[in-house]
């Protein structure tokens, strides 16, 4: 993780005041002064702050059932951010693996492990994300088969990856994707000539979601390994 957050997961101080103590010389890591806020540090780094090592506390893992009508930033823009809800310390280190819309309701995992959210929303690890798609019009016959060769998006160059489709309604689908691309399956359905009228995210990986709307909870340890 960064130099600067990684100081103030291992200490009391605010990112600014950790980014004051870098800019001052008082942090060596392994055994040279860090000038860089940014600069990635690892476990195995030894990092000091006036001879004394850091250690960083433990990672957290929560998931939470997201309302519609919240977003996923840490502060309110708009709408008020979901981050309120969270009754943990300095929940403003925590960030969403994988954003939802405003009007997007359903499971999203918060953390402050940077590595641990990258398997969840790089494509390359395949991590399926479940959404309950209700649309506008009819469920066209030939969906399955587009979806799963992927589709041309507005303003994209590439094909979406394959995606799996079921029916559950003349006007409802769950659709599993690996990907996150900006308003992705808002954006695939209107490159099919329907539209999402509602949407909720139900399932990340082997991780469905089990609490009631606007509730969270920690993850277990094996919910946690389940991601690596």
């Amino acid at each position: 993780m960064r130099l600067d957050r990684f100081i103030c997961k291992s200490t009391s101080l605010l990112r600014e005041e950790a980014r004051a103590l870098i800019s001052a010389g008082g942090v060596r890591v392994n055994a040279q002064i860090a000038s860089d806020e940014a600069m990635q540090v690892h476990e195995n780094n030894c990092i000091t702050v006036d001879g004394q090592q850091l250690t960083a506390r433990a990672s957290r893992y929560i998931m939470m059932h997201k309302p519609r009508g919240t977003i996923c930033s840490n502060v309110d823009e708009g709408y008020p951010s979901l981050f309120n809800a969270i009754d943990v310390d300095s929940v403003g280190e925590l960030h969403v693996a994988g954003r939802l819309d405003a009007d997007t309701t359903g499971l999203v995992l918060l953390t402050d492990d940077g590595r641990w959210s990258f398997n969840i929303i790089t494509p390359e690890k395949r991590c399926e994300k479940v959404y309950r798609v209700a649309l506008r019009d009819p469920v066209a016959d030939d969906l399955v088969v587009r979806f799963h060769r992927g589709l041309q998006l507005q303003g994209e160059k590439v094909l979406t990856q394959p995606a799996k489709l079921q029916t559950v309604g003349e006007k409802e689908v769950l659709l599993t994707i690996t990907e996150g691309k900006y308003h992705q399956v808002k954006r695939m359905f209107a490159a099919v000539g329907n539209r999402v009228v509602a949407l909720h995210r139900q399932k990340i990986g082997e991780l469905s979601l089990d609490l009631g709307i606007g509730q969270w909870r920690h993850l277990t340890a094996e919910e946690v390994n389940s991601f690596e």
